[in-house]
C-alpha cells in the first residue's frame, strides 16, 4: 500500500503533466451555469430541453474503467453522478480523466442530462476542466477520520465526509436565524458592543487579558455579550436591544464549557423577570419547533418536553429539599461538610462559591423544563432585590440538569449597585478569580437613570443540549493544540 508521501508525489506528477499540456491546475474562474441542487430540482425540464449545462464540484467517488467511467460530483449543495462514455464523450475527455484526475479534485464538467439504465439521474460529460488539483487524498469514505484529535484538527475533511456534521452546522445557523427573527418580530433591534473592555462585566468568570498597544493599555476580552453596554443603551432611550456574538472565558473545559463560544443577550425596558420568563419560554419552544421539529428531547440522561408548563423552583427550597441544607442559616463549615459528604469538589472557600457549588450539585437531578428563581443576592450582583431583601429577581431555564440561560430584573439602583460591586471587588482581592469586576462608570450611568429593565442571555450550550452533543462538537472549528 502506497504511503501518503508516495500518493502526494504521484498527484504532483499529474499536476505537472497537466501544466505541461498548457492547462492550469488552479484556474481562478469557473464558467458554472447551475449548482447541483438547481440541476436536481429542475432535472426534468433541463433533460427534456437537452440543455447543455456546466457544473462544478469535488469528485467524491469514481467507478468503472475502460470505455465507461462513473464519478460523483459534490458542490456543497447536492451530489450528482457524472458519466464519461466512449465514443460519445470523446477520447480527449476520457484521456483527461484517466491521465490527470483523482478523487478529491475539483473539476468543471460540461454536458447534458440523461437517466442511466439503472434509473440514476446523471450528466453525460462532453468537456472537462480542472479547477483545483488535490495533492492529498480524502479519508476513506466508509470510515472517515477515526482519530479524535485528527478529526478536530482537519475539521474540513470531517465536514466533507460526514453528512451529519454538515447538517449540524446548517442547523446551528438556523438556530441563530430563528432567534434573530423571533426578537426582531418583537421590536428588538440588533446592536454591536465592544469585545475589548477595560473592565469585564455581566458574568462571573476569569477573563482573557491582552494589551492595546496604541493606547498602551491592558484590556480584557469580554465575558458577556455586552450586558453593561446594552443597559447603557436602555438609559440612552433604546427600549429593546439584542446582540449575538462571541464571548471568551479563560476557564476549564467540559462537555458544557469551552473558552470561546457564541451567546445572545437581549434587554427590554419597562419589563421585569416575569415578562422575561414568558418571552424565554416562547423563544425556546419556537427554536425547538422550527430548528428541531419537536419539543421533546432526550439528552444527558434526561427527557423533557418544552411544550409542558414550566415549573418554578425556589433556589433555597430546592437546595434544602435535596441536601437538607438551609443556605440562609447554614455556616460555611456546614456547607463544606455537606459538599464533602456528597463528594463534590469545590474551588474557593468564600460563601458565594460554596453556595453556588451546592446548587450546581442539585441541578443535575432536574430534567425540566423549569425556571430557577429567588437566587441569593450574593450570587446575583447585577439583579434587583426581591422584597424580602435576601433574594434577587433572577430566572434560569433548567433543562437536563443544567442552566441553559440566565436573566433578571436588572438592578437600576445606583447606590445598591455600588455596594454590590464593592462586595465583588473584595472577593476579587481575596483571590476569587471569577468574581465580577467593579465598573464605576456603569454606576455613574445608573445615577443618570436607567428605566426598569429585564435582561436575558443564552447561547450555543442550549443548541448543544438540544442536539445531545458536547459543546465542543457543535463548534465548526474547535480550538486544538498546535502540532508538536
Amino acid at each position: 500500500m502506497a504511503t501518503l508521501s508516495e500518493l502526494r508525489a504521484e498527484r504532483v506528477k499529474k499536476l505537472k503533466a497537466l501544466e505541461e499540456k498548457g492547462q492550469e491546475g488552479y484556474p481562478g474562474v469557473s464558467r458554472r451555469t447551475h449548482d447541483l441542487a438547481d440541476v436536481i430540482r429542475n432535472f426534468k425540464s433541463l433533460h427534456d430541453d437537452a440543455t447543455q449545462i456546466i457544473v462544478t464540484g469535488r469528485i467524491m467517488a469514481s467507478r468503472g474503467q475502460g470505455a465507461l467511467i462513473f464519478f460523483d460530483l459534490f458542490d456543497g449543495t447536492a451530489k450528482l453522478q457524472a458519466v464519461i462514455k466512449l465514443p460519445e464523450s470523446g477520447e480527449e475527455v476520457h484521456s483527461f480523466y484517466t491521465s490527470f484526475v483523482d478523487i478529491g479534485d475539483f473539476v468543471e464538467v460540461t454536458g447534458t442530462l440523461f437517466i442511466t439504465k439503472a434509473g440514476q439521474e446523471s450528466v453525460h460529460v462532453t468537456n472537462m476542466r480542472m479547477l483545483s488539483k488535490a495533492l492529498l487524498p480524502l479519508p476513506d469514505k466508509y470510515h472517515g477520520l477515526q482519530d479524535e484529535e485528527l478529526r478536530l484538527r482537519e475539521r474540513y475533511l470531517d465536514i466533507l465526509t460526514n453528512p451529519e456534521l454538515r447538517e449540524m452546522i446548517e442547523k446551528k445557523s438556523k438556530f441563530w436565524e430563528v432567534t434573530r427573527a423571533f426578537l426582531k418580530e418583537r421590536k428588538f433591534i440588533e446592536v454591536e458592543t465592544p469585545t475589548l473592555e477595560v473592565t469585564t462585566g455581566g458574568a462571573e468568570a476569569r477573563p482573557f487579558a491582552t494589551h492595546h498597544h496604541d493606547f498602551d493599555l491592558d484590556v480584557f476580552m469580554r465575558i458577556s455579550v455586552g450586558e453593561l453596554w446594552q443597559k447603557r443603551l436602555m438609559a440612552g432611550g433604546l427600549p429593546r436591544t439584542f446582540e449575538i456574538g462571541r464571548v471568551y472565558r479563560n476557564e476549564g473545559s467540559s462537555p458544557e464549557h469551552v473558552q470561546e463560544f457564541t451567546n445572545c443577550e437581549f434587554y427590554m425596558a419597562y419589563a421585569d423577570y416575569e415578562d422575561g420568563m414568558n418571552l424565554v419560554e416562547d423563544l425556546y419552544r419556537t427554536i425547538a419547533k422550527e430548528v428541531f421539529g419537536t419539543t421533546t428531547f432526550t439528552t444527558r440522561g434526561h427527557t423533557f418536553d418544552l411544550s409542558e408548563a414550566w415549573a418554578r423552583l425556589d433556589y433555597r427550597e430546592e437546595v434544602k429539599k435535596q441536601t437538607d441544607i438551609d443556605i440562609n442559616t447554614a455556616t460555611d463549615d456546614e456547607i463544606k461538610k455537606k459538599l464533602n459528604e456528597l463528594k463534590v469538589t469545590y474551588d474557593g472557600e468564600n460563601r458565594e462559591r460554596l453556595v453556588d457549588t451546592l446548587w450546581k450539585h442539585c441541578r443535575k437531578q432536574i430534567s425540566g423544563p423549569a425556571f430557577l428563581i429567588n437566587h441569593p443576592i450574593l450570587v446575583a450582583p447585577l439583579a434587583k432585590k426581591n422584597k424580602d431583601g435576601e433574594t434577587a429577581q433572577v430566572f434560569q431555564p433548567i433543562l437536563a440538569g443544567s442552566e441553559l440561560g440566565k436573566g433578571y430584573t436588572e438592578l437600576n439602583d445606583p447606590i445598591d449597585q455600588r455596594t454590590r460591586f464593592e462586595q465583588q471587588q473584595s472577593l476579587l482581592e481575596g483571590g476569587d478569580e471569577e468574581a465580577m469586576m467593579a465598573d464605576y462608570d456603569f454606576v455613574e450611568m445608573l445615577e443618570h437613570g436607567m428605566p426598569p429593565t429585564c435582561g436575558f442571555g443564552f447561547g450555543e450550550r442550549l443548541f448543544a443540549f438540544l442536539s445531545d452533543k458536547p459543546i465542543r462538537e457543535i463548534h465548526t472549528f474547535p480550538l486544538v493544540k498546535p502540532k508538536n
